[in-house]
């Protein structure tokens, strides 16, 4: 298993609280399959960063492309394989 840092940059901070909960459900099922190591927002404001778990980069796309912060255009998603 991989770990890949997903960079959710802040696009349109007005549609954040509307998409919040979708988000953090999104990401608790996640969690629960063992797909989610680490997640938090960043202190500034300016997004957030998701660490996950798959076998391959592609994987690590289709989850993080899936995140209704990314799908409702209110995140910018930047994705890179992390070892730790």
């Amino acid at each position: 298993m991989n770990y890949y840092a997903a960079i959710l940059f802040m696009e349109k901070p007005e549609l954040n609280q509307t998409y919040r909960a979708d988000h953090l459900e999104y990401l608790q099922k996640l969690s629960d399959e063992g797909k989610v190591f680490k997640k938090g927002a960043f202190a500034d404001g300016a997004g957030g960063m998701v660490i996950y778990q798959a076998e391959s980069l592609e994987e690590a796309k289709e989850l993080a492309e899936a995140d209704p912060y990314i799908t409702k255009g209110v995140r910018r998603l930047e994705l890179h394989e992390w070892r730790i």
